[in-house]
């Protein structure tokens, strides 16, 4: 019998021999703000190409010396991570610099819809003036819908689940050099089945 990683998956969740982790919930979104939140534009509509729409949030890695707060910005056509940053605070200073690392690989980003939750560090002042620099469209989920932006969440539990990030780390700087491997693996070897077949790296450059 011959089965694939997702179908293997998808058979032990079946029979119930997945192994459930139980964490300590770190909030890594604060929504109750005073800075303006926009709709969601993504809702429906047809996904066809790379740096169509990025897909955008935050989640943290656990360490010996204290939690690591890891901003991820995922390219929702091929799954590629195209911006992140690893840091020790959950201010926007690690959102944005994510962002600029995603504007670095893209000639013009004009019009890329920017999708993510209402969280602050999305909504404040200097994050969504780079937005409007580059001239993005600025998209939401609803409030408390994980649905909306679920392909973000996905990528975050691939991450943990596949990759160890879920692990608790003995110091930062181990948690910050598995965190660029394990980017580097989900992007350029893991084959998604939603892509047929194809690595993220694979999909956006084609």
């Amino acid at each position: 019998m011959s089965l694939g990683r997702d179908k293997f998956f998808d058979l032990m969740r079946e029979e119930g021999l997945l192994i459930r982790r139980k964490r300590k919930y770190v909030r890594t979104t604060n929504s109750e703000h005073g800075f303006r939140v926009y709709s969601n534009k993504i809702k429906d509509i047809s996904i066809i190409r790379p740096n169509q729409v990025w897909v955008c949030d935050i989640t943290y890695i656990a360490t010996s010396e204290g939690f690591m707060y890891l901003a991820l910005i995922t390219d929702l056509y091929s799954r590629k991570i195209v911006g992140y940053d690893i840091s020790d605070s959950l201010e926007s200073e690690g959102c944005r610099r994510a962002l600029k690392r995603a504007l670095s690989v893209v000639k013009n980003p004009q019009g890329v819809i920017h999708h993510s939750d209402r969280g602050i560090q999305y909504c404040c002042r200097e994050y969504v003036r780079l937005l409007n620099k580059h001239r993005m469209q600025i998209s939401m989920a609803a409030k408390g819908d994980c649905y909306e932006n679920a392909v973000a969440e996905r990528v975050n539990g691939i991450l943990k689940q596949e990759y160890d990030l879920g692990l608790r780390f003995i110091n930062k700087q181990i948690a910050i050099k598995a965190t660029k491997e394990a980017i580097n693996l989900y992007n350029t070897i893991r084959l998604h089945r939603s892509l047929n077949y194809k690595t993220p790296s694979e999909m956006y450059a084609a």
